[in-house]
């Protein structure tokens, strides 16, 4: 494995936490072998930063990424390229790398818990044998931070928000860092698809139409894991109906529903759930307090069979179940509450009583394995050197929320772009974007139905980050990898609808 580390002349910036410098320009480039599906391929992975650079041609940020680009294949243009992003807003990019597409994840156990000693390992299931994938840290996360004005002066925090910190700053900066590293590294012939996970999805179906009409760059595909509502808004008894699949998937998990539904598989019981809450369930919380006696008997009834909680329970929050007390109720009698993005995970708390878990047992799980890996890989497989701390979750916050039509701007892109199509994946465990919800939003994304061959939901059976279940990480990347080749049109198709 050979490195070599190219840097720039431009200001420095310093890391907010450790008075230490970030160079903006920054490029090491190391050679590697790997096995997927059996099959043996060699890659190129380069880690660095790219600046993000203002109409004035200022550099304003610099964005840490790592590219993998295969070195067997003859034909680059032929070669699809993966852009992904993680969330928060303000998540680093770290766990889609070492975790699902990459080639090399980190050591966990086979439901994704974290295990001693620390560490990566092959990834046999990467898409790299079918697109190269660059993933791409956001300013602030990762190694990636804004730099001092031509003046040498740090921005105030009203400016990096309006630069950087909000829903359409973020995909407007985005997409202009996009068009530079596609330009720099020769992928304007590629095929293209953008990944985003949780808020990433809100920032990839943003960025499909900004890429399109500001810097005319068409793709082929977008998919959106664990995702967010994209603007397209559930509220009301829409929000609290679509909540009971979620309960029931978890409820099902933890044994705790009656022994005829316990007996059915998830597959075969959840589209029982799905009916009864598009058509009893969502009716009836639509008739708030003046809903007929017996037809709320009826439907508390039911929901009690299919969340796990009890008929009292559900009655005193009036059919409105929040998923925070789901996660405290559901396991009270075991002294244990269950995880909001992945509800297989148990957490113990200080007392048994109240509405709220004291902590997310699977995220202190997640940073438990991901922090010391990520660490490791990029410093000593990688050869990225650099003493910066490497945000895991960075100062982001106020985010701009107002404004946000990326949902209705996926479907402008797809209305726009004949060859665009777009896969959803989410976790049956996940709490904080259940995939009912996911569901919804897809069913939404195009009202008119005329673009629905394009559309496509994956479930799985575990959470937000479905792929760390080894069963799941094969499934999803296969998932991935027969949408990224069935979304390749035969050469010389016209991007045109038939008449």
């Amino acid at each position: 494995m050979a490195g070599s580390l190219v840097c720039c002349s431009l200001s420095v910036v310093a890391d907010d936490t450790a008075n230490i410098k970030i160079d903006p320009i920054s490029q090491v480039i190391t050679q590697h072998k790997t096995t997927i599906l059996g099959n043996k391929i060699s890659y190129q992975a380069t880690t660095g930063t790219q600046p993000v650079w203002d109409e004035q041609g200022n550099a304003t940020a610099t964005l840490f990424y790592t590219y993998y680009q295969r070195t067997d294949v003859k034909d680059v243009t032929r070669q699809p390229l993966i852009m992904s992003f993680n969330g928060g807003p303000g998540s680093a990019s770290v766990w889609m790398h070492i975790a699902y597409t990459g080639p090399r994840i980190l050591n966990i156990d086979s439901e994704g818990y974290p295990v001693q000693p620390y560490g990566v390992q092959t990834n046999p299931y990467s898409i790299l044998d079918v697109a190269d994938i660059v993933f791409v840290n956001p300013v602030n996360t990762g190694y990636s931070r804004v730099l001092p004005d031509k003046d040498g002066k740090m921005p105030d925090k009203d400016k990096q928000k309006s630069m950087f910190f909000g829903v359409n700053a973020d995909v407007k900066y985005l997409a202009g860092w996009l068009n530079t590293f596609v330009t720099q590294h020769n992928r304007w012939l590629s095929p293209k698809y953008l990944i985003g996970e949780s808020y990433g999805t809100t920032r990839v179906s943003g960025l499909a139409l900004e890429l399109q009409n500001a810097q005319w760059m068409y793709l082929n595909g977008v998919v959106l894991v664990s995702p967010t509502e994209l603007g397209l808004k559930r509220e009301g008894p829409v929000e609290a109906a679509n909540r009971l699949p979620y309960f029931a998937a978890t409820a099902w998990y933890h044994k705790k529903l009656p022994a005829d539904l316990q007996a059915l598989d998830l597959d075969d019981l959840l589209p029982q759930v799905e009916e009864f809450t598009l058509n009893r369930l969502l009716p009836a919380l639509s008739k708030g307090g003046f809903i007929d006696a017996q037809e709320k008997a009826d439907v508390l009834k039911q929901m009690a069979r299919y969340s796990g909680l009890s008929e009292t329970f559900i009655a005193g929050q009036n059919l409105d179940v929040s998923t925070w007390t789901f996660w405290k109720e559901l396991l009270r009698d075991e002294s244990k509450t269950v995880g909001r993005l992945d509800s297989r995970y148990l957490g113990i708390d200080k007392q048994d009583v109240g509405d709220n878990p004291d902590y997310f047992a699977e995220l202190t799980a997640w940073l438990h394995a991901f922090t010391p890996a990520i660490n490791y890989y990029l410093r000593e497989e990688l050869n990225y050197k650099t003493d910066v701390k490497y945000n895991m979750f960075g100062p982001v916050h106020p985010w701009e929320r107002e404004g946000d039509k990326t949902g209705e701007n996926l479907r402008q892109a797809m209305a726009q772009n004949p060859f665009l199509q777009v896969m959803v994946q989410s976790g049956y465990y996940d709490g904080a974007t259940n995939y009912f919800d996911a569901k919804y939003s897809m069913w939404q994304l195009d009202p008119s139905g005329k673009m629905r061959e394009r559309l496509s939901f994956k479930g799985y059976r575990s959470g937000h980050m479905m792929y760390l279940r080894r069963e799941d990480l094969q499934k999803s990347n296969q998932d991935l990898r027969e949408f990224i080749q069935g979304s390749l049109p035969a050469p010389g198709s016209p991007a045109q609808y038939p008449r």
